[in-house]
């Protein structure tokens, strides 16, 4: 199975869906122990919740799961948040800390050199492909990072998530317009949001987003509350939680379309 989808539009946007994919490879399947293979830490439906919001709207999707190798994380391995509790390039235990593979199963360097030439290259590959090709059409692209996560894990954060959850890497990947403009609306629609909390941004965001070069890049995580009948198997989407949340990113896609004029370098 090839390792991303691309869905080419003719607008500013582009989404991207890193999290969505739950391909395992037998190399990785036969590894993975019960808990491993529930795939708790999905996006999902995130695809769902995003498709038909807007036209136009170039789609970069993931197939592989997160689990074969994460491709919001450092290629180099490096920590996206240096002394908080995160998982690696390739997750040894889910969001709770619970192992996902099986006794002296664990990944090796080996297996990192591997699934990131076969997968985390190609991904990325991709994206800054689709990422040049609309900034040479238009002036300016726009990275949109669609990402989420269930509500309450106690090993890597207290209480419960906002609904909407903006990250900027503290307002450095993009314009402060497109900031400002992603705020006002998630402000507006009455649901819980936070700009640059726990989640302010991975490495997809931090390694794709130049302002200074007429690429934006901001990455938005949904609480899984939002949108799903229950964070746990079989981790349905509720229809009508979905229904009420795609106008809202729908308002947010939609605002950001209309600023990227004014973003574009001629």
């Amino acid at each position: 199975m090839e390792p991303v989808v691309v869905r080419r539009g003719a607008g500013p946007l582009i989404l991207s869906l890193p999290h969505v994919g739950t391909h395992l490879p037998p190399a990785v399947a036969d590894r993975l122990n019960d808990e491993g293979r529930v795939l708790r830490d999905t996006d999902w439906h995130v695809d769902a919740l995003y498709e038909g919001l807007l036209p136009k709207v170039t789609v970069v999707a993931a197939t592989h799961h997160r689990y074969v190798i994460d491709l919001n994380r450092d290629p180099a391995g490096g920590s996206l948040y240096p002394g908080q509790t995160t998982t690696g390039l390739i997750p040894e235990a889910t969001f709770d800390d619970v192992p996902i593979w099986q006794p002296g199963q664990e990944p090796a360097e080996a297996d990192r050199a591997l699934w990131r030439e076969r997968v985390h290259r190609p991904y990325h590959a991709a994206l800054a492909a689709e990422i040049v090709r609309v900034r040479e059409s238009l002036g300016v692209a726009i990275l949109y990072d669609c990402h989420s996560i269930r509500s309450e894990i106690p090993w890597l954060f207290p209480g419960v998530l906002p609904d909407l959850n903006i990250g900027t890497d503290g307002g450095r990947t993009c314009a402060p317009a497109l900031e400002e403009t992603v705020v006002a609306v998630a402000r507006a629609s009455g649901r819980s949001w936070v700009l640059n909390g726990r989640f302010r941004g991975g490495w997809t965001v931090r390694h794709h987003g130049r302002p200074s070069e007429g690429v934006h890049a901001i990455q938005m995580e949904l609480a899984q509350a939002s949108h799903l009948a229950a964070e746990s198997p079989p981790f349905a989407l509720d229809p009508e939680k979905a229904a009420a949340l795609r106008p809202v990113l729908t308002g947010i896609l939609s605002a950001i379309v209309a600023l990227a004029p004014s973003l574009a370098r001629t």
